[in-house]
C-alpha cells in the first residue's frame, strides 16, 4: 500500500494502531515499575540500580544507529510485530522464572537488555511508518497526542504499577505486559503499512548495508540544519538529563519533605504534559514548527531555573515550577518530532531517527556522572540554576542560525547527498 492510499482513509487505520501501541506503553511502563521496585527490594544498592539503567540505556546508544540502516532495508511492519515478539517472550521467560521463584538479579538485566533492544529497532520504525501513514498537516497534532499519552502514563503507571503488586505477584503483573504486546501485535497483522521507495545506487542496483549506514550519516552532516538541531538536542540533553535525578535531594534536604511531596512533583509534571498535549493536539502549533519548539525548549529552562531559585519555604513554587517544566516539554518536542517526521526523506527516517536517539541516550550517562560531583561540591540546586540558564541561552543563540530557523527548508544538499554519484 503506497502513503496517498493509506492516507485517503488514514484515520480509522493509524488509530487503531496507535491504540495498540499506547496499550503496549502502559503495559511497558508497568513492568518497568516492577522491575525497579523489585531490584530496590531485593538488593537496596544505589550500584545495582545504576547498573540497570545503563543496561537499558547500552542498546539504544551502541547499536542504534545500526538498527536505524535495517529499519530502512526492511519491512517496517515485520519490525514492529517482530521487535514486540521479541520483548513479549523476554517477559514471559522472566514470568516463567518469578513463578518458579527462581529470579536472579542477572536475569533482570538480561531481560531489560532484550527489551531496550527491541525498542532500539521499534521506536525508529514506528517513528518513521507515522510520517508515511499520518498527512503531513496532522504531525504535529499526532505527536502532541503521543506527549499527552506519555504524560497520562507517568502520572499513572507507578501508582497503578504500587497497587497491581500489592494486589498480586510479580508473574501476573509481567503477564499484563504480554497481553498489551499482543494489543499491539494484532492490528498490525492486519492493517498494511506503506514502505519508502528505496534509491538505488550506480547502474541501478541496491545499495548494501554498509552503503546505507554511511550514507545516512552523510545526510545529517550534508544538512546543516539538521545537524545544527542534533547538535542542540544532545547540548540539552546533557544540560537537563541530571534534572529529575536530583530531583529526590532536593525536595528532601533542601525543602525538608518526603516521598508524598516528591511524588506531587512528578505528578504536576505529568498534569503539564497532558494540559500541553491536549492543547497541541487541538492547534498544531505556530505555521513554523521550529519556533513552536524552540519556545518549548525556553520554557523548560524557564521552569528548571525556578526549581532551583525557590525558596525552601515556598514548596508551592516547585510544584509551579514542575508544572512548567511538563508544559513546555510538549511544546519543545512534539513540534520537533513533526519537523522530522515531514522533511527527512522517508527512505533514511529510521537511520536518522536511530542517530538522533543514540546521540541524545549517550548524553544522559556522561551528564550524570558530571553532575554528581558537581553537586556534592557546589550544591544540590547548582545544576537547576546554570543548566537552565545556559539552556535558554543556548536556544535564544539558536533562533538566530539561520539553518536552524529554515530547517524545514534547507534540505537540498542532504537530499543531493543521497543521490546517486
Amino acid at each position: 500500500m503506497s502513503a496517498a492510499e493509506f492516507q485517503s482513509n488514514w484515520k480509522p487505520r493509524f488509530f487503531t494502531i496507535w491504540s495498540g501501541q499506547a496499550l503496549s506503553l502502559v503495559g511497558s511502563a508497568l513492568v518497568q515499575f516492577a522491575l525497579v521496585w523489585w531490584l530496590t527490594i531485593k538488593t537496596g544498592s544505589a550500584t545495582t540500580l545504576a547498573t540497570a539503567s545503563l543496561v537499558a540505556l547500552l542498546p539504544q546508544i551502541v547499536l542504534g544507529p545500526f538498527a536505524g540502516a535495517l529499519v530502512d532495508r526492511w519491512n517496517r511492519r515485520i519490525i514492529m510485530i517482530v521487535a514486540d515478539t521479541l520483548i513479549a517472550l523476554a517477559t514471559a521467560l522472566l514470568m516463567a522464572l518469578f513463578a518458579m521463584d527462581r529470579v536472579a538479579v542477572w536475569h533482570i538485566y538480561v531481560v531489560m537488555f532484550v527489551r531496550s533492544l527491541g525498542g532500539a529497532f521499534h521506536y525508529p520504525a514506528m517513528a518513521s511508518s507515522t510520517s508515511l501513514m499520518v498527512p503531513g498537516q496532522h504531525l504535529a497534532r499526532v505527536a502532541g497526542m503521543n506527549q499527552t499519552l506519555q504524560g497520562i502514563v507517568n502520572i499513572f503507571a507507578p501508582p497503578l504499577g504500587a497497587l497491581l503488586l500489592d494486589l498480586m505477584p510479580t508473574q501476573s503483573v509481567l503477564a499484563i505486559d504480554i497481553g498489551t504486546a499482543l494489543a499491539a501485535i494484532l492490528p498490525l497483522l492486519f492493517i498494511a503499512i506503506p514502505q519508502p521507495v528505496r534509491r538505488t545506487g550506480d547502474a541501478g542496483k541496491k545499495t548494501s548495508y554498509w552503503q546505507d549506514l554511511r550514507e545516512g550519516f552523510r545526510y545529517v552532516v550534508r544538512w546543516p540544519g539538521l545537524l545544527g538541531i542534533i547538535l542542540l538536542a544532545m547540548m540539552l540533553n546533557f544540560l537537563l538529563s541530571p534534572v529529575s535525578a536530583l530531583t529526590p535531594l532536593v525536595v528532601t534536604d533542601v525543602f525538608d519533605k518526603g516521598a508524598a511531596e516528591l511524588g506531587w512533583t512528578r505528578a504536576v509534571f505529568g498534569a503539564g504534559t497532558i494540559v500541553a498535549g491536549l492543547i497541541l493536539s487541538a492547534w498544531g502549533g505556530f505555521r513554523r514548527r521550529i519556533v513552536t519548539s524552540l519556545s518549548g525548549v525556553i520554557g523548560v529552562g524557564l521552569g528548571v531555573v525556578l526549581f532551583g531559585l525557590a525558596p525552601a519555604d515556598r514548596f508551592f513554587l516547585l510544584l509551579v515550577a514542575s508544572f512548567l517544566q511538563g508544559f513546555a516539554v510538549v511544546f519543545a518536542n512534539g513540534p520537533l518530532q513533526a519537523i522530522f517526521q515531514s522533511a527527512i526523506a522517508p527512505d533514511v527516517q529510521g537511520r536518522v531517527f536511530s542517530l538522533i536517539g543514540a546521540g541524545a541516550a549517550a548524553m544522559m550517562p556522561l551528564s550524570l556522572l558530571i553532575a554528581g560531583p558537581v553537586a556534592d561540591r557546589l550544591g544540590v540546586r547548582f545544576w537547576y540554576t546554570f543548566g537552565g540558564t545556559v539552556c535558554i541561552l543556548v536556544t535564544v543563540a539558536a533562533s538566530f542560525i539561520p539553518a536552524i530557523m529554515n530547517i524545514e527548508r534547507n534540505q537540498v544538499s542532504a537530499l543531493n547527498a543521497q543521490q546517486p554519484q
